[in-house]
């Protein structure tokens, strides 16, 4: 049923198809049913309406379900429990709260800043968020652990303005706002960047659609580290707290079946349904909370709605023939809006006049009282009843969805109006107007020396108000949100892990990706380090040869495995369990990287360090999620991913959109991404463990990092290490790997992955039919040396004075001499990234456009990046310096058949795709 039609309204939707041939036995019926509900509470009603829904199913009478219920609240008041606090005193900090978030962002707008913020959003969600941290978030110093709030991310100057009065930030922090660099040391970011405001901060959650992904993915992960035995979380809750118009975000709806499926009942979603995205409505001709309300129990979450507050409950109880409810079912969001742009005179006449019953009901009340009829989720009494149900809720997750006013409060320049999103500033009248419906202590002369800085307040740390705040929080544990770092020391593991990186594959072929999942088998039986590893795998495992991991690792899964497997009698049968340590995500390369940004910042979450090794289809990786990889840096996440089946030739037959010519490049935007495209097993255990050493040694600067490897499907001899190899070059981006073997002209091959033994061909050709020396380096990383170039450029730039740095590859390829040709499996611009740095005449060889299904050899040859090309480009440019006969490479030309895609031969057949 689609929200606003008329199917969809609750009190004909169940009977709309069906003809009543006896109303008077209905009316009985109906009758006896409010007698029940009035003699013995709703309670007991609920339970008979259930068990004759079980009783019609048994008998086969069709009963359709109701996936929404009447527009009213889904707590029955007899069902409400007491409220615990002191509400009086609790409104009154409350207020102060919201006088001091608006002003944050009104003083960050004066005309010598201009930097923005959002009123708005908080000004409607303060009940929401202070019924939360009065009575529910709990502290890291809880003795459960602490809670993870996701917090909507346009709402947080009201989360500064609560730190501002527990005493957390001053007002020269709060005059910070937005000024991250110009106010430095006393600055706050836009919204939660844990990156910006690393012991404040947990979770990013501006990107739309992320904060819900990661917030399912971290209510997982608590489920998981408890059912390793790793921390005991049962305490432990996962609050995240959206806009109703996010979840238009596929990514806000798209991981609710695996909340549902893994029963989190420790996860509760609060979806602040003000009616109202950026520009205008969410729903203007539907009805939001309907919406929602069925897509989320469809999707088999428990649903709890918080609609109307206590004002309305007399109403509703004198509402015997459902009219009232019928408006509120019938009435259309847009209609919702505009009433709380006008008056009480307006919705008298608009809303409640709309049947003679109704308008009946209000013929009492005065306009300023039918105005002050609140919406649910600005009602202590109506939110605290929806937590409180919410988190003793077993079984399923929770989502609560609250009505509420954008701009709540803020005058009628603000409320409900479509532009609020966008307005940063008050008139010196909407301050005197919000500062007297806060009762605000400042007077006018105060606001008129400077409307452009009016005054924030607090009382002192010694007001009533404020040591009650204070004790509420710390019987709950202390501030939220708060991020910690210390964590347990991480056992990282010794030479022998290895070992089979440094031996090589013998006379076997054997793929990088293989390489490197022979050797992640050997970190896992570390006894000290193997249980940390968590690898993340989409539904592609055996893709990547992992299938081995299934019988011993065995599969996540808190229900365990209750089926008879078809393959249990297979050395390499499926096996999931509730010890299980592989998270596997299924066709999910988000979610994936949603469970990766959990396990990757557990070290600060849980003060318990794990090491996520997420491997993925290569061009299903930065390209699909690098959103996801961009909050994971912010969230400040550590760990390895490995983009598998990688390059633009190596993957044969799968085609355009599964050929990976541009992620290095992608994943070079991302500050806090290492990445390396290695060409051997020994290249791949050096860099597996300078990275541990790096995130999780305990000695690094800058530990927050994310490793990308790209490995490969194309199988090839994987050669022992080579004795005095240089460590430094493969970690830093470059080394010699074959020198020239004969006297000549020279020139320079450098190359990096599956691009390495293009080279190695190329330096034998230009030796056996051409008479030319070549060098080959193994590029590790193009982007690390890119990146140490541009430091020692910024370096030099700002020591004006001083012998400036030279980059590391310089050093490295200081004294080789001859032209360069560089080469990859991936887009030019890859290697060219380092063409600046280097003096000598470089060239670049890629697979720009898309890519296409092939075989290796012909695709290799197509985009002119194989071994031939290698050779003819090396001496085209040696013979513009005159260093070989000028007709040499026209020769080599046609001797190559170059433009024959046919005659190409770098490349063999094999590996699974």
């Amino acid at each position: 049923m689609s929200a606003g039609e008329d199917t969809s309204h609750i009190l004909s939707g169940l009977t709309s198809q069906l003809s009543d041939r006896d109303p008077d036995e209905t009316a009985e019926w109906i009758e006896s049913f409010d007698d029940l509900v009035d003699s013995r509470g709703t309670e007991r009603a609920q339970y008979i309406v259930r068990s004759l829904l079980q009783r019609a199913g048994a008998q086969s009478v069709g009963v359709p379900m109701v996936t929404t219920t009447d527009y009213v609240n889904t707590i029955p008041v007899d069902q409400e429990p007491e409220f615990p606090g002191d509400e009086e005193t609790e409104r009154r900090y409350r207020a102060w709260m919201r006088w001091n978030a608006a002003m944050l962002v009104h003083r960050a707008q004066r005309p010598d800043i201009g930097v923005g913020g959002h009123i708005s959003t908080y000004a409607g969600a303060a009940t929401l968020y202070e019924v939360g941290y009065n009575h529910f978030f709990r502290g890291k110093d809880h003795p459960g652990g602490g809670d993870q709030v996701f917090f909507q991310g346009h709402a947080s100057p009201g989360m500064y303005a609560r730190a501002f009065m527990e005493g957390r930030l001053t007002e020269e922090d709060l005059d910070g706002f937005r000024q991250e660099k110009s106010r430095e040391g006393h600055a706050l970011p836009s919204y939660p960047h844990p990156r910006s405001m690393p012991e404040f901060w947990e979770f990013p959650t501006v990107s739309m659609g992320i904060g819900p992904a990661n917030a399912i993915y971290q209510a997982q992960l608590n489920r998981y580290v408890h059912n390793r035995g790793i921390k005991d979380t049962s305490d432990q809750h996962v609050w995240a707290f959206l806009g109703d118009g996010e979840m238009d975000e596929p990514e806000s709806r798209g991981f609710l079946q695996l909340a549902a499926n893994e029963k989190l009942d420790n996860l509760t979603f609060v979806i602040n349904c003000n009616l109202q995205r950026l520009d205008g409505p969410v729903r203007g001709n539907g009805k939001i909370m309907q919406e929602l309300e069925a897509f989320f129990r469809g999707a088999g979450w428990h649903v709890i709605k918080v609609t109307w507050g206590r004002e309305w409950d007399d109403l509703l109880d004198k509402d015997r023939d459902g009219a009232l409810v019928d408006i509120m079912n019938s009435t259309l969001d847009g209609d919702y809006q505009t009433y709380k742009a006008e008056s009480g005179g307006f919705v008298r006449e608009h809303f409640f006049g709309k049947t003679p019953q109704t308008k009946e009901m209000v013929a009492d009340m005065t306009d300023e009282q039918i105005w002050n009829l609140k919406r649910g989720g600005h009602d202590y009494h109506k939110v605290y009843a929806a937590y409180d149900a919410a988190t003793k809720f077993k079984g399923k997750p929770t989502v609560v969805l609250a009505q509420t006013v954008k701009g709540y409060g803020l005058g009628t320049h603000f409320e409900g109006r479509n532009a609020t999103h966008q307005m940063k500033k008050l008139t010196l009248q909407d301050l005197k107007d919000f500062r007297d419906h806060l009762r605000i202590p400042i007077s006018d002369e105060q606001l008129e020396a400077d409307p452009y800085r009016p005054p924030y307040y607090h009382p002192g740390a010694d007001a009533p108000e404020i040591k009650y705040m204070m004790e509420r929080r710390a019987a709950l544990g202390g501030s939220v949100p708060e991020r910690r770092t210390e964590h347990k020391q991480l056992h990282l593991p010794g030479d022998k892990a290895y070992e089979v990186a440094r031996r090589g594959s013998g006379k076997q072929q054997a793929a990088t990706t293989m390489a490197f999942v022979r050797l992640l088998k050997d970190l896992m039986r570390d006894k000290e380090f193997g249980a940390r590893v968590v690898p993340i795998i989409p539904d592609e495992a055996r893709t990547f040869g992992m299938d081995s991991f299934f019988p011993t690792a065995k599969i996540y899964n808190p229900k365990g495995q209750n089926y008879l497997s078809v393959d249990r009698d297979l050395v390499l049968a499926y096996k999931e369990s509730p010890q299980g340590q592989i998270l596997h995500t299924g066709i999910n390369e988000a979610g994936s990287t949603a469970a990766f940004t959990a396990v990757g910042s557990s070290y600060a979450t849980h003060g318990e360090p794990l090491v996520p090794i997420y491997i993925f289809y290569s061009m299903f990786g930065f390209q699909r999620t690098g959103d996801f990889f961009w909050a994971a840096a912010d969230q400040m996440a550590r760990g390895f991913v490995i983009g598998a089946t990688a390059g633009r030739t190596t993957l044969t037959g799968e085609g355009l959109q599964h050929a990976d010519g541009q992620s290095p490049i992608l994943a070079s935007t991302n500050p806090a991404v290492v990445t390396y495209d290695p060409a051997y097993g020994y290249e791949i255990g050096h860099i597996m463990r300078s990275g541990l050493e790096r995130m999780y040694g305990g000695n690094h600067p800058d530990p927050n990092v994310m490793y990308y490897l790209t490995v490969y499907n194309e199988p090839i001899v994987q050669p022992a290490e080579p004795e005095e190899l240089d460590v430094e070059g493969i970690v830093k981006g470059i080394y010699l790997l074959a020198p020239a073997k004969i006297d000549g002209p020279r020139t320079q091959l450098l190359a990096s992955g599956v691009a390495v033994p293009w080279a190695l061909e190329a330096q034998q050709l230009l030796a056996d039919d051409w008479g030319v020396s070549a060098d080959v380096w193994s590029v590790t990383s193009w982007n690390e040396l890119r990146r140490d170039g541009l430091a020692a450029e910024e370096d030099a730039f700002l020591n004006p004075g001083s012998e400036p740095r030279k980059p590391f590859v310089a050093q490295q390829l200081e004294g080789a001499t001859g032209p360069i040709v560089a080469v990859s499996d991936y887009m030019a611009a890859v290697p060219d990234q380092i063409r600046q740095y280097l003096p000598n005449e470089f060239a670049t060889l890629g697979a720009d456009g898309f890519g296409f299904s092939d075989t290796r050899a012909a695709a290799r040859r197509f985009f002119k990046i194989d071994s031939h090309s290698i050779v003819v480009r090396a001496l085209q440019m040696l013979a513009r310096r005159g260093e070989v006969d000028a007709n040499m490479a026209k020769d080599a030309f046609e001797k190559y058949r170059l433009m024959d895609v046919n005659a190409g031969t770098s490349g063999n057949a094999g590996g699974d795709s």
